[in-house]
C-alpha cells in the first residue's frame, strides 16, 4: 500500500492532548507522597500502572488517527466521548494506592471499548484486506483489555486486580508484535513524531510547574537558575535529537520503536520532575532523591539512544559518544552520593545535563 507522505496534526488532536496535560499533573502527584523520606513502592507501582494505561490509550488513538483519521464528525464524536472518560479516569485514582481502583478499571475498560469500536468501524468500512487485518487485530487487543479491566473492576479484590493488570500489560506489549501486519500499511512517520513530541512538551510543561516554587521571591537564588538550566538542558537535548538529528522521511515503518522509546523518555522526565521538587525539602532522603534524579536521567538518555535508529546516517551516534554520556551520568551520581547536599546535587546535575546536551549539539554541527 502506498504511504501518504505527510499529515497535518488536527486541532481536535491538540484539544485532546489537554486532557493528558491534566492527567500527567495528577499522576505525578502520586510520587509526592513521602513516607520516611522516600516515595513508597506502592506509589511507584500505581504511578507506572496509571501512566501506562493512559499513554497506551493515547498511543492507540494516535496511531488510529495516523492511519485512518479524517477529522469526520464520527472521529470528532469519539474524541469528545474519550475526553469525558479520560477526565473521569484522571479523578478516579489517588494516593490511597490499590484500595479504590475499581472505578478506574471500569472507566479504563470503557475507554478501551470506544477505541475498539473505532477499529471495528474501519473493519466494516474498508475494502482493503490489509486494513481489515490491521483493524481486527487492534480490535482484539483493545477487547482483551476491555474484558480484563471490567473483570478487575467488578470483582474488586486481589484476583480481580491481577486480571486487570494482565489485561493492561498484554495491551501494552501486544502492539509491538503487530509489525509484520502493520508494515503493509505504514504509519505517516512525521505525523506520529509530531504527536509524540507534543506529548513530551506537555511533560516538560509539568516539569516547569514542578520547579516553579524555586522562583518565588522568598526562595529565589542562584540555585533557582541552576535548576532551570537542568530543565532547559534536557529540553535542548530532546529537540536536538527529535527536531534535527532524526530523519522524518521514514518509509515503510510501523513506528513501534518510536512509540516505545518515548516511554523511557516520559518516565525519565516524570521521575526528574518529582525529584527536582523533593530534593529541596528537609524531610527527603537524599540518597533516594539522588538515585531517582539520576535514574530518571538515565531513562531519558536511553530513549534518546534508541531513537538513533531513525537518525540520518550522518547523525548516527558512535559507541564512544554513548559511553561518554553514560559515564558523565555515573560520575555525577557518585559525586552526589558522597556529598548528599542540595547544592552539589543541582550543580552536578546541571553540569552533566549541559555537557550531554553539548555532545548532541556537536553531533549536529559537525555534520
Amino acid at each position: 500500500m502506498k504511504q501518504a507522505l505527510t499529515k497535518k496534526v488536527s486541532m481536535i488532536e491538540l484539544f485532546y492532548d489537554l486532557v493528558f496535560a491534566y492527567m500527567i499533573s495528577q499522576a505525578t502527584e502520586l510520587l509526592h507522597n513521602l513516607q520516611h523520606g522516600i516515595v513508597g513502592l506502592n506509589s511507584f507501582l500505581l504511578f507506572f500502572l496509571v501512566v501506562i494505561v493512559f499513554i497506551n490509550s493515547w498511543m492507540i488513538q494516535s496511531v488510529f488517527t495516523n492511519r485512518y483519521g479524517q477529522s469526520s464528525w464520527t472521529d470528532i464524536t469519539f474524541y469528545f466521548v474519550n475526553m469525558i472518560i479520560l477526565l473521569f479516569m484522571t479523578n478516579s485514582f489517588s494516593v490511597t494506592v490499590f484500595k479504590n481502583l475499581r472505578i478506574f478499571f471500569v472507566a479504563a475498560g470503557l475507554l478501551s471499548l470506544t477505541l475498539g469500536i473505532q477499529y471495528l468501524f474501519i473493519y466494516f468500512k474498508t475494502n482493503e484486506i490489509i486494513d481489515k487485518t490491521i483493524s481486527i487485530t487492534f480490535f482484539k487487543i483493545t477487547m482483551i483489555r476491555t474484558v480484563f479491566l471490567f473483570i478487575g473492576g467488578f470483582l474488586n479484590n486481589l484476583f480481580g486486580f491481577i486480571i486487570a493488570l494482565l489485561g493492561i500489560l498484554f495491551s501494552w506489549i501486544l502492539p509491538a508484535f503487530t509489525g509484520k501486519v502493520t508494515k503493509k500499511h505504514p504509519i505517516i512517520f512525521s505525523h506520529l513524531l509530531e504527536r509524540l513530541t507534543l506529548l513530551i512538551i506537555i511533560t516538560f510543561g509539568e516539569m516547569i510547574i514542578g520547579i516553579a516554587d524555586y522562583f518565588k521571591p522568598a526562595s529565589f537564588s542562584i540555585y533557582s537558575i541552576i535548576v532551570f538550566l537542568i530543565v532547559a538542558g534536557l529540553f535542548f537535548s530532546y529537540i536536538t535529537e527529535f527536531d534535527h538529528l532524526i530523519n522524518e522521511k521514514q518509509d515503510n515503518t510501523t513506528g513501534n520503536l518510536l512509540i516505545y522509546l518515548h516511554y523511557f523518555i516520559l518516565f525519565g522526565l516524570s521521575l526528574m520532575t518529582v525529584t527536582l521538587k523533593l530534593v529541596n525539602e528537609p524531610e527527603t532522603n537524599m540518597v533516594f532523591a539522588n538515585s531517582c534524579l539520576y535514574g530518571g536521567m538515565l531513562l531519558f538518555y536511553i530513549g534518546l539512544f534508541l531513537a538513533n535508529t531513525y537518525n540520518a546516517e550522518r547523525y548516527k551516534f558512535k559507541l564512544n559518544e554513548g559511553i561518554i554520556i553514560i559515564s558523565l551520568i555515573l560520575i555525577g551520581y557518585m559525586i552526589n552520593i558522597f556529598t548528599l547536599k542540595f547544592e552539589w546535587i543541582v550543580i552536578s546535575s546541571a553540569i552533566v545535563v549541559l555537557l550531554n546536551s553539548a555532545i548532541l549539539v556537536k553531533k549536529l554541527y559537525q555534520n
